[in-house]
């Protein structure tokens, strides 16, 4: 009885409220164990705003989309019920989640700026850090899906910043983020496509690759520089 109600709810729009409303909760109870409570619902609303720039983008270009379902520590993520046909849908979907949520990072420094706010600072600095390590041009990650329209083979560069950054703070999420990548890395080595990848699939214009490349070379600079800046500033506050 008990799952055949369940079942009824997922498929009905209270199961997309009761999925992500109660992964969030979920999320906020796992990080407030760690971080306090205001905090935890800090990061955790900042991890939604970055999964409904992905959701609108997808709708945007009428692919069906589940509702975000988060994961403690490992963030969240959006069920595309119907995959891109091509790479620059894909890279439109992949890159918009960063867009949202460094507007939303940058909504909470210019709080912190206004109230003089170590919290709404420390939320800043987290919403940068969080949508720059998406950035790396590694599937599953946002930046592997981005990269995707200039050329698979940019996959390479990701793999060994992820090394690097493992080696600066080893991480049980840096080693998933590997193990995910990894099958994909090697393909793109052996100048193989993606095994579901249709027919024409990287058939992107020059100039649509161009303009790409400058979006994500201008997030990644901007997030880079954000993310230190705060972090020189937390440090000196010892927040």
């Amino acid at each position: 009885m008990i799952k055949t109600i369940l079942t009824l709810l997922t498929l009905g729009k209270l199961g997309f409220v009761l999925k992500t409303g109660g992964t969030m909760i979920i999320s906020v109870g796992a990080y407030a164990l760690f971080f306090g409570w205001w905090y935890a619902v800090g990061i955790v609303l900042l991890i939604f705003v970055h999964e409904m720039g992905h959701f609108v983008a997808a709708r945007q270009r009428g692919l069906s989309v589940g509702a975000p379902t988060f994961i403690p520590f490992l963030g969240a993520w959006i069920e595309l019920k119907d995959q891109p046909m091509d790479a620059q849908t894909e890279a439109y979907i992949g890159i918009a989640g960063p867009i949202a949520g460094s507007v939303a990072a940058i909504a909470c420094y210019w709080v912190a700026e206004t109230i003089d706010s170590n919290l709404w600072l420390a939320l800043a600095y987290t919403g940068f850090m969080l949508n720059l390590f998406n950035l790396l041009p590694l599937l599953p990650l946002d930046g592997g899906r981005i990269t995707n329209v200039l050329s698979p083979r940019m996959w390479w560069i990701g793999m060994p910043i992820l090394l690097a950054l493992f080696w600066l703070r080893p991480s049980p999420m840096l080693i998933l983020v590997a193990l995910l990548a990894a099958p994909h890395v090697w393909r793109a080595i052996r100048g193989h496509r993606e095994d579901d990848a249709p027919p024409r699939y990287f058939d992107t214009p020059m100039r649509v690759r161009i303009i790409y490349g400058i979006w994500y070379l201008g997030l990644c600079a901007f997030l880079g520089f954000m993310t230190y800046e705060l972090h020189e500033v937390l440090v000196a506050k010892k927040v």
